[in-house]
């Protein structure tokens, strides 16, 4: 796994994301959604694997998902598990920060 740095640090990530606004980052040409929620941050894959729909341009619910603009299916921040099981899990990406940056595992 490669560590990506895509903010110079935690608190520089936390000033350019919205609490529970999905945000599009484009990484070694993958898209990933990115989102702060309860502070923490979550990667997860950004094409919904039902219809290829962008879910950094869905919301977040109350449940900690992230529903998919184009059909509402809904998929753990967590795990990346659609909630009904009807279509594919999403890949799903760690990260992490120290003293150097904020990063994302490819």
């Amino acid at each position: 796994m490669d560590w990506i740095q895509v903010f110079s640090s935690a608190a520089e990530a936390r000033l350019r994301l919205a609490e529970n606004k999905p945000q599009l980052l484009i990484v070694h040409g993958k898209r990933i959604c990115l989102v702060l929620r309860e502070g923490r941050f979550y990667a997860i894959q950004d094409t919904c694997t039902h219809s290829n729909e962008s879910l950094s341009k869905g919301a977040i619910n109350y449940l900690g998902e992230v529903i998919c603009p184009g059909h509402g299916y809904c998929f753990s921040l967590k795990t990346g598990r659609e909630s009904a099981e009807r279509s594919r899990d999403l890949d799903i990406y760690p990260v992490k920060d120290d003293e150097t940056g904020f990063y994302i595992g490819i």
